[in-house]
């Protein structure tokens, strides 16, 4: 998977060499994956025991893990197509399954055959925001993601409900319908053509002190309220693509991009190539293989 950065391989990366050694590396990375696996696998498991809390923990772990077995992967040079499967088989059980079942049996139970839809699309969409970059012909920049990544929709959710039950839960007393609301919105971004910022080539020592006030802000709010941290960043960030999207369309950004590249993934838009703007129609959707 290459749309966020737990992926294991691109495609046409070399995989390990053969041998004892280049073995040992390549399992090293599908452990963390198998550690993702088992935090995602835990979490359902906690769900079903009503400790709502203890599941969704689990799957920031599980977050963690994720986000570990592929920088692993590509520091050894161990990475593999196998590896790309076994991410994404992973990832459905920690970040759609997972969260699907426990904001159902959190909360999404009371709305019955309304909640099941609900929790049913999360899977579905983290699915098929899986798949499509598989079938995906037309790659976009690395530095944009297309679509919310399903590690991110699932964080919307734990992050929601470890606000919640947290120390400031009398300040977090979400209104009747927040989940189920929540949860249809999430998985509408997951399949969306909006971009999102992957952060991956940030450009941080372009102006140091920036970077250092707002890195000590992060880590002091992180380190203070760490749930209310993670739940206020993480929906600023599931906002962060229709956005964008909305100032660019309304003329208060620049709409600058990628050559060769449309803002909105699918549904084309403009860029600035050498100083010009440039429209770009809308592209047919990508073919399977």
């Amino acid at each position: 998977m290459e749309h966020y950065p737990d992926s294991h391989a691109e495609p046409g990366e070399e995989t390990p060499p053969a041998g004892h050694r280049g073995r040992g590396i390549y399992i090293l990375p599908n452990l963390f994956t198998a550690g993702n696996l088992f935090f995602g696998f835990y979490s359902i498991l906690a769900g079903f025991g009503h400790r709502y809390r203890e599941a969704a923990l689990a799957i920031l772990i599980a977050a963690v893990f994720d986000n570990l077995d592929g920088k692993i992967a590509r520091l050894a040079r161990a990475t593999s197509a196998f590896g790309v499967e076994f991410d994404s088989l992973a990832d459905l059980v920690s970040f759609g399954a997972a969260p699907a079942l426990l904001v159902y049996n959190s909360d999404l139970f009371a709305y019955h055959r309304l909640g099941m839809a609900a929790a049913f699309l999360f899977l579905a969409c983290g699915a098929l925001r899986l798949a499509r970059f598989n079938v995906m012909t037309t790659k976009i920049s690395s530095k944009y993601f297309l679509g919310l990544p399903i590690p991110a929709g699932a964080l919307v959710i734990v992050a929601s409900e470890l606000a919640r039950t947290g120390p400031l839960s009398h300040v977090f007393s979400f209104p009747p319908g927040f989940f189920l609301l929540s949860t249809y919105l999430v998985s509408i971004l997951m399949v969306s053509p909006f971009r999102y910022r992957s952060f991956k080539e940030a450009r941080l020592l372009r102006r140091p002190m920036t970077t250092f006030v707002t890195v000590m802000i992060l880590a002091l709010s992180f380190v203070l309220y760490p749930t209310s941290s993670l739940f206020v960043g993480i929906l600023l960030y599931a906002a962060l693509g229709p956005t964008e999207y909305l100032l660019y369309r309304w003329g208060f950004r620049s709409p600058v991009g990628d050559p060769g590249e449309p803002l909105l993934g699918w549904m084309g838009g403009t860029v600035k190539r050498r100083g010009r703007i440039v429209r770009f129609r809308k592209p047919g959707p990508p073919r399977t293989r």
